[in-house]
């Protein structure tokens, strides 16, 4: 924690108004209070056009990144978190958990509002309140650089989500993903949340995930499916849905042509939520990634959602981890994929059921039609977890060993995958492509474990970075 001590008296300009801080944990934390007389000077919260201004304008042209940071703060009464002086210049920035408050939270809004270099901020857990939410969203009237803004955990209520839904009403920054996990937001915060989304069409991502929505804010949720055109990415996890909240949502789907991805895992559906979800996959042509896991849906609930796999053309990834499912259940997931020539399922996870060895020999009819299908189950019955660990072999020196066999480099071997010898492809590509070569057989546990070792954060598995490996 060394690293976010603030910068001592030394290093910064005019610090002798400063106190001495008390303890080096004090120091951590941006929040600590100058005398009296700076609390003076602070800007007026009235004037949003204004807010964020510095008293001397020609200084936010004038001065240098770190020199605005500093006098930003000794304006707004808090001591400079040296991480962020040291990270200006990088587009990454992370913030979290370091006690900035809302007067540490203005500080850093002020400096941002010329920054060209910072991209991606992340202020969670930051107990940053109404008016540290307010200073990031007026810098965001200014700042069109960043693109990516994490303010969870930060208890914001009621108030939080009525500043946030007049922002993205404005549809007026760069912002394309916002997380607002874990800010107490009720019912009553999600009536403004989707009025403002349902008319915002810049926000790709969102995080709704640790609040408290029931069945009301699902509703209202559905409903701003059915309107919201921008939307790729909706997380809704922990949140308190129920079979009536999935209803509306699966209504919503059926509206939607953009969502792609949709988190609604650790709620409480059921069964009759896992039916209404099952007319969606039937009908939703969009929808590529379908988290229900922990949701309470048994093998009834399952058979429902096997039918409307059947018909399903866009879905890639199904989990259903941890909830109640029987063998037989498993078995018609896949055997609903195998009936669909179309299906373009690449993982499905139901890694808490214990599966038989029949279950495995059905499993592998399914794969010689969908090569690309990774089911991740939890064991085989009977099967001893030491001949499990006996079967496994690290992958890349399987490959590693041929490669050398033919004098070839790793990366050649990649590249002879693709006809046209791409440097990524996606990740259901990449397994139809090593399932079809026989130079280097794997197995379905081994091509798992490469897939995590390629794959870059977009979901693609890159190559490239074997080029500067070490053999």
């Amino acid at each position: 924690m060394d690293n976010d001590e603030p910068l001592e008296s030394k290093t910064t300009e005019e610090t002798e108004t400063q106190p001495a801080p008390q303890s080096s944990d004090e120091m951590l934390y941006c929040e600590a209070e100058v005398p009296t007389p700076v609390d003076k000077e602070k800007a007026g919260r009235e004037n949003s056009e204004t807010d964020l201004e510095i008293e001397d304008t020609e200084k936010l042209f004038t001065t240098g990144q770190k020199e605005l940071y500093t006098e930003a703060c000794k304006l707004m009464g808090v001591v400079p978190v040296s991480c962020f002086l040291r990270n200006m210049e990088e587009s990454y920035m992370n913030l979290n958990h370091h006690g900035l408050g809302p007067h540490g939270t203005k500080a850093i809004a002020i400096a941002l509002v010329s920054n060209t270099t910072v991209i991606s901020l992340e202020v969670a857990d930051n107990c940053i309140m109404e008016e540290g939410t307010l200073s990031l969203v007026e810098m965001l009237q200014e700042n069109y650089y960043l693109q990516e803004l994490n303010i969870s955990d930060n208890a914001l209520g009621l108030e939080g989500a009525k500043i946030i839904s007049e922002f993205l009403q404005r549809n007026s920054s760069s912002l394309f993903n916002l997380q607002l996990s874990g800010n107490n937001f009720k019912d009553d915060s999600a009536e403004l949340l989707c009025q403002a989304l349902s008319a915002n069409y810049r926000i790709k991502e969102i995080d709704l995930s640790h609040n408290q929505f029931s069945d009301k804010g699902g509703e209202l949720l559905g409903h701003m499916l059915a309107l919201n055109v921008g939307l790729l990415s909706l997380d809704l996890s922990w949140n308190h849905l129920c079979s009536q909240a999935a209803m509306a949502l699966s209504n919503g789907l059926k509206a939607n042509i953009t969502l792609k991805t949709l988190d609604l895992s650790m709620n409480g559906f059921g069964n009759e939520g896992a039916a209404a979800l099952a007319e969606v996959l039937r009908l939703n042509s969009c929808l590529a990634s379908l988290d229900i896991s922990s949701n309470d849906i048994s093998t009834e609930g399952v058979s429902k959602i096997s039918k409307g796999l059947e018909f399903n053309e866009s879905l890639k990834v199904l989990k259903l981890f941890l909830n109640p499912i029987s063998i037989d259940g498993a078995t018609l997931l896949i055997l609903s994929i195998k009936k669909n020539p179309k299906s373009k399922m690449e993982n499905l996870d139901i890694s808490n059921v214990m599966v038989s060895e029949q279950f495995v020999k059905t499993l592998d009819g399914v794969y010689a039609v969908h090569p690309q299908l990774d089911v991740v189950y939890k064991s085989i019955q009977g099967l001893s977890v030491k001949k499990t660990i006996l079967q496994w072999t690290n992958p890349m020196k399987l490959i590693q060993s041929y490669a050398d066999q033919k004098e070839i480099t790793i990366l050649d071997f990649f590249k002879s995958l693709s006809a046209t010898g791409a440097m990524k492809m996606s990740a259901g590509e990449f397994w139809k492509a090593m399932t079809k070569q026989n130079q280097v057989p794997l197995n379905r546990s081994q091509l798992r474990e490469l897939t995590k070792r390629l794959e870059d954060s977009t979901g693609m598995v890159d190559f490239s970075v074997l080029s500067v490996a070490k053999p």
